[in-house]
């Protein structure tokens, strides 16, 4: 039982330890005046001020007294998995040595004969523990 539990959490464990390293976060943060007013991890910041941006040339019309910083948290994207063919050859004896063992580890047991599958006992007409008067403690 205790080990049953212990594999299931180590399991889950291991599964937030691949979701998180294969994650990227944007960390945004919004100074004003030097000062940290926000910080949005998945959501946009809230800003206290700023300048007014023109949609059509992306410039500011009017400067800003406040800063906004953004971090990006990069996640590792590189998983790959290999296929058999991307195996050098001595990987490729071992892992087919390793299946072969493994397959053939668990041998199937003989058929146990029991002679005394089909035994019916007699009928019990008495009780003869009780009438000899003797008890197994």
């Amino acid at each position: 039982m205790k080990l049953s539990v212990f594999h299931k959490v180590f399991s889950v464990i291991l599964a937030f330890l691949v979701l998180g390293s294969t994650m990227s976060l944007v960390i945004e943060k919004h100074f004003c005046g030097g000062n940290l007013v926000d910080v949005a991890i998945f959501s946009e910041i809230d800003k206290c001020c700023g300048g007014k941006v023109d949609s059509d040339s992306m410039k500011v019309t009017k400067k800003s007294c406040c800063e906004n910083e953004v971090d990006i948290v990069e996640g590792q994207d590189d998983l790959a998995l290999k296929s058999f063919d991307d195996l050098n050859e001595t990987q490729k004896q071992v892992l087919v040595s390793y299946a072969y063992v493994l397959a053939n580890l668990y041998e199937s047991l003989p058929k146990q004969i029991i002679p005394h599958r089909d035994y019916s006992p007699p009928l019990l007409i008495r009780d003869i523990q009780v009438l000899d008067e003797t008890y197994l403690i």
